[in-house]
């Protein structure tokens, strides 16, 4: 390749770049009247879960704001995530062949699909589970008031973990069909994986034992269908 053709080809890539960072500044505001509503939103889980004469609290003097809008910008990045991914592809079709843009575009979309369930199993399932148990075990002497920024970071990480952790099967299809390694290695390899994925639900997830297996035994399942649909060369 040429010094003139990598430099138009890295103009191109700075170019689509700049395209999905002005979506997201667009997304922002666009979003930013809204910003309190997202934030009822995302604190629905949590506040369906408190006791009566509880609530959230803000034990910083700029929480009111920062917490909102930086749960805005954290949502305005998962909505640019489908057109980064376009671009992604429109940059690297060209140098595709025909029989790998058949491979590549599917492969691509279930990357958004995937990414896109994981967060959403955090937000709907996971995190009622976690708030209504915690809460649960709470001492009654104690009134349970959750500061929002610590909050908005706890939901944020966990569901970012999640979206991470369900693009399994695309990380063992991709791995097999490559032949980095062979599928058998990776079955024989199972228990190591299992802890590996526990591991990972460890260190992704805020420290609790309930963050921890929801994220990884999603993980162990999603292997097995990566596995099950992975063909050698």
């Amino acid at each position: 390749m040429s010094k003139d053709t990598l430099t138009s080809h890295l103009l191109e890539l700075r170019t689509r770049l700049l395209r999905v960072s002005v979506l997201m500044i667009l997304a922002v505001l666009v979003g930013a009247p809204f910003a309190s509503d997202l934030f009822n939103f995302f604190a629905s889980p949590l506040i369906a879960s408190l006791p009566e004469n509880s609530s959230m609290i803000a034990t910083q003097v700029t929480s009111p704001f920062m917490a909102p809008f930086k749960l805005l910008i954290f949502s305005a990045f998962l909505l640019s995530m489908p057109y980064f991914f376009y671009e992604l592809w429109s940059f690297i079709a060209p140098g595709l062949f025909k029989n790998e843009k058949l491979f590549v575009g599917p492969l691509m979309l279930s990357t958004v699909i995937l990414f896109s369930t994981g967060a959403a199993f955090a937000y709907f399932v996971v995190c009622p589970i976690i708030f209504k148990f915690f809460i649960g075990i709470a001492p009654g002497s104690v009134l349970v008031m959750t500061d929002i920024s610590q909050y908005i970071s706890f939901v944020m990480k966990l569901v970012f973990a999640f979206g991470i952790a369900f693009e399994m099967p695309i990380a063992t299809f991709l791995i097999v069909s490559s032949g980095i390694v062979k599928k058998s290695s990776l079955a024989a390899s199972r228990p190591y994986l299992i802890l590996l994925f526990f591991v990972i639900g460890m260190l992704l997830t805020p420290p609790d034992i309930f963050s921890q297996l929801f994220l990884a035994i999603p993980m162990w399942i999603l292997f097995e269908v990566g596995l099950l649909i992975s063909k050698e060369k």
